[in-house]
């Protein structure tokens, strides 16, 4: 009995420490960090996705790796706490973090290295804001908001008419349709010759057979 406490006691404690990670911090992309040897999502913010071309007096870069780089340069090997949010579909804990009192998110957005992820949290809506009035960081430039850009990159993942951008997928579940915004909607692509199909509204896809997704 005193064993199973024992071993009860030291996963308890695990888990708190992996809900909770803290340490030096390394950067991967402006929202994404290692952290005491845990991958961290920061949580409330979204950054351009490395390779995100965005464009300025016209001239093309590669604004994920400016944004990174700028990141970067102010937090790479800072010591940081962090608190876990949730955990997304990759495995990676997602978490707001601080650097001594500064909190990362907003540091990060308020200088326009990234914006305010409004999907999941309103925390840093008037971060961003400021640097749009003040044209800091990304919003000196012309580019794609990252979710819109990583729903281009999967295939049938963007809409032939903007008007019409619900997403009828066929799979295991049956026919559902994903509304812009909803949890699956970005990794979803559309098969037509599949007869996956794009809808204009929610009664024309319930209509058709199609039952909305849960999340």
């Amino acid at each position: 009995m005193r064993f199973l406490c024992v071993l009860f006691l030291s996963v308890a404690v695990a888990a708190m420490a992996a809900a909770a990670p803290e340490g030096r911090l390394g950067v991967i992309d402006a929202d994404t960090f290692d952290v005491g040897g845990v991958r961290v999502r920061l949580h409330g913010i979204d950054a351009p996705e490395i390779g995100q071309p965005c464009q300025m007096a016209g001239q093309t870069q590669d604004c994920g790796r400016w944004a990174r780089d700028a990141v970067s340069a102010r937090f790479e090997g800072v010591y940081v706490r962090c608190s876990q949010v949730d955990v997304d579909r990759y495995g990676r804990i997602v978490a707001t973090c601080a650097a001594g009192s500064e909190d990362m998110g907003a540091a990060i957005v308020s200088a326009g290295w990234a914006w305010a992820y409004r999907r999941y949290s309103q925390a840093y809506d008037l971060d961003e804001k400021a640097a749009a009035v003040a044209g800091r960081g990304l919003w000196a430039f012309e580019v794609q908001q990252p979710a819109a850009y990583r729903a281009s990159r999967v295939r049938g993942g963007a809409a032939p008419d903007p008007a019409c951008n619900i997403k009828g997928n066929i799979s295991s579940n049956g026919r559902i349709y994903h509304l812009p915004g909803g949890r699956g909607y970005d990794r979803t692509g559309i098969n037509t010759e599949n007869g996956e199909r794009w809808f204009c509204s929610i009664t024309q896809a319930e209509a058709a057979g199609w039952r909305a997704a849960r999340r």
